[in-house]
């Protein structure tokens, strides 16, 4: 028996901020026959949002009308979709009528497959099914014929003349390289091969280097899959469990809730069977579980007797307050069992709370809207929801994909699933990216080490494919700031990440440290930030900002092969394949909440790029030389967009959404180019204060003091010393430079040389230091150099110690030499006496000569006359007037 709560309680739970009850709506609402007010745009949108259904009842929506830009579905649903989803391939309307009367044929100059795929005419009859049924090879009657400037390929396709014997197959079977046309051994040339690889590292036999790791672990990463031959057969004990890779670990790790085997193997397909729960079962009290049936039915089925208790069967708690539910009391044999209605979730065991739906991430397509009892899906700006779907659409003209084939680089529109070429003539194009507001393709050859660009309805024109970038090693990754109009690109060759200005008249290295295999590169320029994934040693994406500033690292955990990345920038979130682990994942913008949403070493075989739209996800497989999409909040709806491909890489999606406008930071005001005189890059906005965007100079030059002009960057000869030293640097003191401090083995005692050159003023100057420029000190200017900003706080207060220590000990033993070798004297006035000991000759010791022997020679001391010597010497002023003559010193070490 069931009891529930009463309406009033009922309606209660309705209010939120987003329904609310009050006598008059404002006018973007829309009122509710019972007083409450929802948003107008929730009005007719096949969803009922008023308790009553107000909002969705036929008499409210058969009134409106469709403006303009919508197609009216007609009929009794009298909804509303964007015109740009007519005849696009998918029933937007409830009755199907925005695929009704669509023409059916391919566009002039197309051939149109049996399964009414449209398909440009250079694809037909070139030996590969293109159309996915054969269609297009079915009536080739005549073999293949080539062009005068075209090689003939074994397999029969053509291939230019040029390309033949040039180190890199272009043929399918590499007969273009064979050594009965070229010569030598015939080892073609592969993108990742090099000539040793590191130790670290396992050399295939087609010269590829991957991880030395990845050997003989079940999965084949050399492309011709030598990393997995002559391998020894793997075979587990008993009580082991086999990984999918072949390794072995302990039977009782198996579903223990710890991925214990790489590929996580070991935790898939796992099923709780010990649970009891449920309205069909019955917990004993002792731990059995029996059907809810046999409770109460008189008969002992629990060892202990629990389901058969005299007091409680046949008793309905719910008949007293409702058994204390908030909102539905269910009785059961045994008890009763509180619930609640849709929408809704226990907090207790008798309470009822509002569930928030939108906690879930796959809830809605974009925007999730929680309320009490339910939740509203709405979409961003440009986008539509629809009504068949609830999922969020593109408005305006349809998106189509563009992917790098090697040779070329193809085209496949979403909608009407036209296929054709775009860029032909290619030797290695391996990476792209868009402009869409220009019409603009940006892509790198591997083979030719130069990135191009040309006007997408003029690519197929070699004439007009212009080079941009050139002397590159290996680029590998390329992505456009089109709002700042710069060029960022990634190469493993010189592991370095650069920029461009988009006419390529200038550029500058901005990272080239901490690098080891980066690949995919991608951009936020409103935010003004850069992600680039590095599948080297330590493989990680990482996170910087576009001037290069603000270094940090996204994702570092369970993550080997991190190949392809791309932003989904309504969402916030950033995606990558990862081709090691076969799947698809994706994180937030900051690195946080995680989510995989594909895993399988069936579906991804060899993921290389991918991009993200609407709800869908696109990629391409090098293993399965083709391009998928699937729907990325579920990672089901699989489906095969191009096949039988050579060699695909980069893709991208093209449509006004995926490159929304807004303003150019370094163009703001009246100067341009942000005042900049070279390159003038986004700058992270961190903070609300952060800096709209900073000035770089090529390498080799820094930026002046003006912070915009550029100046050769010329380290300082050794052992110099600029005006700029006043201050700290973070630079490092040359080898070559002095010690901080003056030892005090550098003290000398005066030379009877300097003595004169002093005169007898300098009465009792044992020591000095050495010469040091005017105004400065040795000791001081040594102290100046010592310091390094990042101890700024800490050698100030050393240098001034050890300074202080330095002159209180030279003044102590100055003092201590002066007492023991300088003879006082007793004045008494007008007469004076000696106190020496010595005799009684008249004569004081005030000098030192360096030999024996007696001097005449007269020392007066001039009136006003300041030696600067130490205070126990002034005791001589009081006979400065007085002729005193020096006689003979009886050693060196005597001062009178």
């Amino acid at each position: 028996m069931m009891s529930l709560i009463s309406s009033d309680e009922r309606d209660d739970c309705w209010d939120s901020d987003n329904v609310t009850t009050r006598k008059t709506c404002a006018p973007a609402e829309f009122a509710c026959l019972n007083g409450q007010c929802v948003p107008g745009r929730w009005r007719c949108d096949g969803e009922p949002e008023c308790p009553d259904g107000s909002d969705e009842a036929e008499e409210t929506c058969s009134k409106q009308t469709c403006p303009p830009e919508k197609f009216d579905c007609g009929g009794s649903t009298n909804k509303c979709v964007s015109l740009s989803w007519r005849c696009d391939g998918e029933k937007d309307c409830e009755n199907g009528a925005d695929e009704e009367d669509c023409a059916s044929a391919c566009p002039s100059g197309e051939f149109m497959c049996s399964n009414r795929k449209c398909l440009a005419t250079v694809y037909v009859c070139d030996g590969d099914d293109d159309c996915g049924d054969g269609s297009d090879e079915l009536k080739c009657t005549s073999p293949l014929t080539c062009g005068p400037n075209h090689l003939r390929c074994n397999t029969s396709e053509c291939v230019p003349l040029m390309w033949s014997c040039d180190g890199d197959p272009d043929c399918s079977d590499s007969s273009d390289e064979g050594p009965e046309r070229c010569g030598g051994d015939g080892v073609p040339y592969l993108p990742n091969r090099r000539t040793n690889c590191t130790a670290g590292e396992f050399r295939c036999a087609n010269g590829e280097c991957v991880r030395l790791t990845w050997k003989c672990d079940g999965d084949p990463d050399c492309k011709d899959k030598s990393d997995e031959s002559d391998c020894p057969l793997l075979t587990c004990r008993p009580d082991e469990f086999q990984c999918g890779d072949g390794s072995c670990i302990h039977g009782t790790k198996q579903c223990n809730k710890v991925h214990d085997c790489p590929d996580h193997s070991d935790e898939s397909g796992c099923v709780n069977a010990t649970k009891c729960e449920g309205p069909l079962k019955f917990l004993c009290k002792n731990g059995e579980c029996i059907d809810s049936s046999k409770v109460c039915d008189s008969v002992k089925d629990c060892k202990d007797r629990s389901d058969e208790p005299k007091k409680e069967c046949g008793l309905n708690e719910c008949m007293i307050n409702n058994g204390g539910c908030s909102h539905v009391c269910m009785d059961r044999p045994i008890g009763f069992e509180c619930q609640c209605p849709t929408g809704y979730q226990l907090l207790d065991k008798k309470t009822c709370g509002d569930i928030d739906e939108c906690e879930n991430p796959d809830a809605c397509s974009q925007i999730c809207i929680n309320y009490k009892g339910d939740f509203k899906c709405e979409c961003y700006e440009g986008y539509e929801m629809d009504p068949v779907t609830k999922t969020c659409k593109a408005e305006g003209k349809s998106p189509y994909l563009l992917f790098t084939n090697r040779h070329e680089i193809r085209r496949i529109d979403l909608v009407k699933r036209d296929y054709n070429q775009v860029v032909s003539t290619q030797k290695n194009a391996v990476a792209l990216d868009l402009d869409v507001a220009n019409n603009r393709i940006f892509w790198c050859d591997r083979f030719h080490r130069k990135i191009y660009s040309a006007f997408i309805h003029e690519a197929s024109d070699p004439s007009q494919q212009v080079p941009l970038v050139d002397s590159l090693q290996a680029p590998v990754g390329l992505a456009l700031d089109w709002l700042q109009h710069n060029l960022y690109w990634t190469d493993s060759g010189d592991k370095s990440i650069s920029v461009a200005s988009v006419d390529a008249t200038k550029r500058r290295v901005l990272i080239n440290t901490d690098l080891s295999e980066p690949r995919a590169i991608a951009l936020d320029p409103h935010h003004g930030f850069m992600y680039w994934s590095d599948w080297g040693t330590r493989a990680k994406i990482e996170k910087a900002g576009m001037n290069g500033v603000d270094r940090q690292v996204l994702v570092a955990d369970n993550i080997e092969w991190p190949n392809g990345i791309t932003l989904d920038v309504a969402n916030r979130r950033l995606y990558w394949v990862d081709s090691k682990l076969h799947l698809i994942a994706s994180v937030d913008l900051n690195g946080a909440h995680r989510r995989t949403h594909m895993s399988s070493a069936e579906r991804l075989g060899h993921p290389y790029a991918l991009a993200v739209f609407e709800d869908r996800i696109y990629w391409t497989d090098r293993d399965r030389a083709a391009v998928f999409m699937a729907n990325r909040l579920t990672g089901q709806d699989i489906h095969t967009l191009a096949e039988n491909l050579n060699d695909p890489h980069d893709i991208v999606v093209f449509h006004q959404l995926l490159q929304p406008q807004g303003p150019d930071s370094c163009n703001l005001g009246s100067v341009a180019n942000g005042g900049c005189e070279y390159l003038c890059l986004k700058a992270p906005q961190i903070t609300e204060h952060s800096p709209k965007y900073t000035c770089a100079c090529p390498d080799g030059q820094d930026l002046g003091p003006d912070m915009r002009g550029c100046v050769p960057d010329f380290p300082p000869p050794s052992g110099a010393v600029s005006q700029a030293d006043a201050t700290p640097h973070l630079t490092t003191a040359p080898s070559g430079a002095p010690d901080p401090l003056t030892p005090l083995s550098t003290l000398k005692p005066m030379s009877s040389q300097e003595s004169k050159a002093l005169g007898s003023h300098s009465t009792a100057t044992a020591m000095v230091f050495p010469t040091t420029p005017a105004g400065d000190s040795s000791v001081s200017q040594h102290c100046k150099w010592a310091v390094n900003s990042k101890y700024d706080f800490v050698f100030p207060i050393i240098a001034t110690v050890v300074f202080g220590l330095v002159c209180a000990g030279v003044y102590l033993v100055w003092r201590n030499w002066r007492r023991n070798s300088t003879k006082s004297m007793n004045f008494d006035n007008p007469v004076y006496r000696k106190t020496t000991g010595e005799g009684e000759e008249d004569e004081i010791h005030i000098g030192r000569t360096d030999g024996m022997g007696h001097h005449t020679h007269h020392h007066p001391y001039p009136q006003g006359v300041n030696m600067g010597l130490p205070p126990t010497l002034c005791a001589f002023s009081l006979v400065q007037r007085q002729r005193v003559s020096c006689l003979t010193f009886h050693s060196a070490a005597e001062l009178c």
